[in-house]
């Protein structure tokens, strides 16, 4: 397995120059990096009674932020853990990840996943209920923008003649895509454009009976990571025998000094899977 982390960085966090090159000198292959652009004062959420944690409300524009990564490390993957499609303009979110492919010299992984605050989403402009087609269009003029010289797109939400889309990604023929979610819809959308599958909040013992689920819709080996894993070894062993690629530890949203400690913890409790 390989082993990476995934954090929600804020402004009153630990920094991404900081903690890139601290990841790469304790052997972490990757940082992938949540977002919100902001929450609503009243905001509807599913689960009666929740109340969001603190790194919520102070999350870092993740593009940002990693292009602050990039630039102090040399191998270190860098994607987002989710990119809320559903709340960007697929023409400027094109290039940004473009642009963090270029500067970064071909590292950046496009996590993408439809959201589930609500209120959030309508403050953008979208409804809801129809997000998760809002979604596929918006990936799929995004990776035209990215491939084609002249691209164009027309949907039922997003319609645009023949432009001219520079930097074109490094990557080819585009960034991995990662796919967040566990729902048919998720995987009918990992099948179509999908890099690698990224579940998350699914407890480990359930975590087969869903990679199974997911690869009868995709019909291959896809590759897994795991978004915020805990690291503890009963947690890692189950990850290890279903075969999971890749494992982003969760990193809690914490200054830099408890952040490096927390570090370190982290992959020394690792060690034994490396």
């Amino acid at each position: 397995m390989k082993f990476g982390i995934s954090t929600f960085l804020t402004d009153e966090s630990i920094g991404p120059a900081v903690l890139g090159p601290a990841l790469e000198e304790r052997g972490l292959d990757a940082l992938f990096l949540a977002e919100h652009t902001h929450i609503p004062v009243t905001s509807e959420v599913p689960f009666p009674g929740y109340e969001l944690p603190r790194e919520y409300f102070r999350t870092l524009d993740p593009f940002v932020a990693l292009a602050a990564a990039a630039v102090v490390t040399r191998n270190l993957l860098l994607g987002t853990g989710i990119a809320l499609v559903v709340e960007r303009d697929p023409i400027i979110t094109a290039k940004e990840v473009a642009t963090l492919d270029l500067i970064s010299g071909g590292r950046a992984v496009f996590g993408v996943g439809a959201g589930w605050i609500l209120d959030e989403m309508r403050n953008h402009g979208t409804e809801p209920r129809t997000r998760g087609r809002l979604m596929d269009e918006r990936i799929r003029a995004i990776i035209k923008l990215w491939t084609q010289e002249k691209a164009e797109f027309h949907g039922d939400f997003v319609n645009f003649d023949p432009v001219h889309s520079w930097p074109k990604p490094v990557q080819r023929p585009h960034p991995p895509i990662f796919v967040g979610g566990g729902s048919a819809p998720a995987f009918a959308r990992l099948a179509e454009y999908g890099s690698a599958w990224m579940p998350s909040a699914i407890p480990p013992k359930e975590l087969g009976t869903h990679i199974d689920r997911m690869r009868q819709v995709t019909g291959a080996e896809t590759p897994v990571a795991v978004f915020g894993a805990a690291h503890d070894g009963e947690t890692l062993d189950i990850y290890a025998g279903l075969g999971v690629d890749r494992v982003l530890l969760h990193l809690p949203t914490l200054p830099e000094d408890k952040a490096l400690r927390a570090l370190d913890e982290l992959t020394g409790a690792i060690g034994a899977y490396r």
